[in-house]
């Protein structure tokens, strides 16, 4: 059931209360009796229908396409309306209790995001033998244009019914990582890199180097035990014919050994297996054959949420616990740099603290204040 928007005055005998669902029994039903309600559609309420109905046509989900076609721009799907009118039936008139017969409709225009409609419903014949009505529907939007009309033919109630309105749960569409996938579109035309794939001891880790490579984005050398290596493939059903094996014995020295090509100029990045970070850390940031660099290494994350419209990084979560002011300036340069390689040309940067303004007590507002 749709959310109610601020509608016109009930009808009569019934209680304009949005948190109790009431009903108007046949007898006290008359002809010329109407009820409505307004909503504003949005892009979340088609695509929430696709999902529901398994309506997929691109006219209503695909902007480039709908762009190209006799409406010029994504449209609703027309039994999108016819919801919103059965919302009208089961919820004002004749309400809770109401048991539909037939329903027809005519689709007289297109409905876009951003229409407001209202949904109205008015009694045009009742049966008193049957407690049947039918009531004429029609939705309007706010140009005062009819864009559905029809007539349904319901069993309305006879017992009075007054409930309190169910407390439907909150739906989130998930993004479904639109924003990753523009991102692999940035560096596909970049070529496959040779990077270490340190200790792929398990399915987990060596699907994912599997993955990458299938998707043109490394090509991987894979560190660690080969017996071990050789028996996860073999046990998941993962195919790793022809790609090269460094085989050593355990995940210290695999750890060790993945640094050493990435220091002679052999692969060009670490992916990191079935092994504990600090031990591969370790490796990395030895100060005897390490990678280490005058910036202070740090984490990223590359993130996307279902309530925000393009990924974002958040940093550090996983390396440093206790940066001091210099490590926090580098974990924002590192940050800066990764978002200039992922294709964002001008990164926007916010220090996370505890309070949103800065507070001599609390060391994170100071740092935060000097980091700006």
């Amino acid at each position: 059931m749709p959310d109610i928007l601020p509608a016109p005055p009930p009808a009569a005998g019934a209680v304009d209360d949005l948190g109790t669902v009431r009903n108007r029994t046949f007898d006290e039903i008359a002809v010329g009796d109407t009820a409505s309600i307004d909503r504003t559609l949005s892009t979340e309420d088609i695509q929430l229908f696709a999902v529901l109905s398994g309506d997929v046509n691109p006219q209503h989900l695909d902007a480039d396409y709908a762009a190209s076609t006799r409406f010029h721009g994504v449209i609703a799907h027309g039994m999108l309306g016819g919801a919103l009118i059965s919302a009208v039936l089961g919820t004002r008139l004749p309400g809770p209790g109401t048991i539909y017969l037939g329903q027809t409709l005519k689709f007289l225009a297109p409905v876009r995001v951003g229409d407001t409609l209202r949904i109205s419903v008015t009694v045009t014949t009742r049966d008193e033998a049957k407690k049947r009505l039918k009531l004429a529907c029609s939705c309007v939007n706010q140009d005062g244009v009819t864009v559905i009309s029809g007539e349904a033919d319901v069993i309305a109630p006879t017992e009075r019914i007054e409930r309190a309105r169910t407390t439907l749960p909150e739906v989130r569409l998930t993004v479904n990582g639109d924003g990753l996938h523009h991102l692999l579109d940035h560096v596909r035309p970049l070529g496959a890199i040779p990077v270490a794939v340190v200790h792929p001891c398990d399915a987990l880790s060596l699907s994912g180097a599997l993955d990458a490579r299938a998707a043109g984005l490394i090509t991987p050398v894979l560190v660690g035990p080969r017996a071990r290596i050789v028996a996860a493939a073999q046990d998941n059903g993962l195919d790793i014919a022809g790609i090269a094996i460094e085989d050593v014995p355990h995940s210290h020295a695999a750890a060790a050994r993945a640094v050493e090509l990435v220091a002679q100029g052999l692969v060009a990045a670490l992916m990191k297996g079935s092994l504990h970070t600090d031990e591969l850390m370790g490796a990395v940031v030895a100060s005897q054959g390490g990678l280490r660099t005058k910036r202070r290494i740090s984490h990223c994350y590359l993130m996307q949420t279902p309530a925000y419209p393009r990924p974002f990084i958040i940093t550090d979560a996983a390396v440093n616990i206790a940066p001091t002011l210099d490590d926090k300036a580098d974990i924002v340069r590192n940050a800066i740099d990764l978002a200039h390689a992922i294709g964002v040309a001008r990164p926007r940067v916010a220090i996370l603290a505890a309070v949103e303004t800065v507070n001599p007590h609390m060391p994170a507002t100071l740092d935060a204040a000097a980091l700006c």
